[in-house]
């Protein structure tokens, strides 16, 4: 009989089999990832550009390209590309990061060729309409004026600046006069030099049919597409971080005040993330952390706070995130350092190492179940020209770490006069 009053053992986990994807080359060149896995009569195309954030001359640019590719094409006008997508029960996603841009379809397999026709069309003959257009800023705009009020968006977007610079790409913020400055030549003029064969992967996922890779090489294989002749540029690769530590946007009505502290960090690729992860999971990065246990539990500053670090395929960054009652803001302020300290000083209790092991890589079980969830998985390392033993390593990493190397970490990485800190609202 079952005893539950007796926790089960816990057994470490070493090593996962991911499915990786098979790699295939279209007639032109193009790379194709294909995952194919699960049961379900469907199939996710990610078409994958070298044409995010990181890529424009000044904000708004990417992410103004990518959503206009589908408000009309050569054969069909925004609506009949919605209809008609929607039809055939299928789904487009266009997504804009801060390195890539995707065009993403979402298609049941019987209905995989209508689908993937329209996808052809507007990656190859996209007509970007100027009423579309007009619509789509004038629409942002507004969006953009109306989240200028909110300290979140505030503290978020000066944050950044101050961490890379307010002319690199990642730090770049969009101002007010930017929807002024950006219309539809320059659009189409983005679109024409990263949107072709020669920047375009392709990453397969779900229970790919048959048909599918020989369609896709007559679609999106038979010859070079958009202008391959083009060599990607980045405007601006020097990161300029602000010399002053402390930094306040005063908004006298806020009854909140954002709170953002962190610093330039790495990418995954860097030797000491791994141990950095575990570190920043005990600080902030579950709803179990230090962070949430003393200045949500115990003091009741917010109702919620986390930190991170966040990889970018040319650079990272760590932070920490909340938002608290304007009347606590420099107590909130002072209980994270305070945490932020005790990572330095003192050694993490083995219990509560193991809990946050355990949860790490119960998070990464859960996090590769499902062919899409593979693909994102397979994503994750892609971009930064990784390989799978990238896994094995990280689950080396975790279940080696130590108390020690864990506290040599914090002194390395969280010394307070390292940590730049931005606050809107009042303080």
């Amino acid at each position: 009989m079952l005893n539950r009053s007796t926790a089960p053992a816990f057994h470490a986990i070493e090593h996962i089999d991911i499915p990786q994807p098979e790699i295939t080359q279209l007639g032109n060149g193009i790379k194709v990832y294909t995952i194919n896995s699960g049961s379900q009569e469907l199939v996710k195309l990610e078409f994958m550009f070298k044409a995010g954030m990181y890529y424009q001359a000044h904000p708004l640019i990417a992410s103004c390209t990518n959503n206009l590719i589908e408000t009309g094409s050569s054969k069909y006008t925004a609506n009949q590309i919605s209809e008609r997508i929607d039809y055939f029960g299928g789904f487009l996603e266009l997504e804009t990061g801060q390195d890539f841009a995707s065009i993403t379809l979402y298609t049941l397999n019987k209905y995989f060729n209508e689908t993937i026709e329209v996808v052809k069309d507007i990656l190859h003959s996209p007509t970007f309409p100027k009423d579309e257009f007009d619509i789509y800023i004038n629409n942002k705009k507004q969006k953009h004026l109306i989240n200028s009020q909110k300290v979140s968006v505030l503290a978020r977007r000066r944050f950044s600046e101050l961490l890379f610079g307010e002319k690199h790409p990642y730090g770049a913020d969009v101002k007010d006069g930017d929807f002024d400055r950006v219309n539809i030549d320059i659009i189409k003029g983005f679109f024409k030099s990263h949107y072709n064969s020669k920047n375009c992967s392709i990453i397969v996922s779900g229970c790919v049919p048959k048909e599918l890779p020989k369609q896709l090489d007559k679609l999106f294989g038979a010859s070079d597409w958009g202008d391959t002749e083009n060599k990607l540029a980045v405007m601006n690769e020097k990161v300029d971080t602000t010399k002053q530590k402390q930094h306040l946007l005063l908004k006298d009505d806020a009854i909140q005040s954002a709170i953002r502290v962190g610093r330039i960090m790495f990418n995954k690729t860097h030797p000491d993330y791994f141990h950095f992860q575990v570190l920043n999971t005990i600080l902030g990065g579950y709803f179990g952390s230090r962070l949430m246990a003393n200045i949500r539990e115990d003091k009741g500053y917010t109702y919620g706070i986390g930190s991170g670090l966040a990889s970018l395929v040319n650079g990272g960054y760590f932070y920490i995130s909340t938002e608290v009652g304007a009347d606590v803001t420099q107590k909130a302020l002072d209980e994270i350092y305070k945490e932020v300290k005790l990572l330095r000083d003192d050694l993490v209790k083995p219990e509560e190492l193991t809990t946050v092991k355990n949860y790490i890589l119960g998070q990464f079980l859960r996090s590769v179940d499902g062919p899409f969830a593979l693909a994102d998985k397979f994503k994750g390392i892609w971009q930064y020209g990784l390989t799978y033993d990238y896994y094995d390593k990280y689950f080396a990493a975790i279940n080696n770490v130590t108390t020690n190397q864990l506290r040599d970490i914090a002194n390395k990485y969280l010394q307070q006069d390292d940590l730049i800190e931005c606050v809107a609202g009042k303080k």
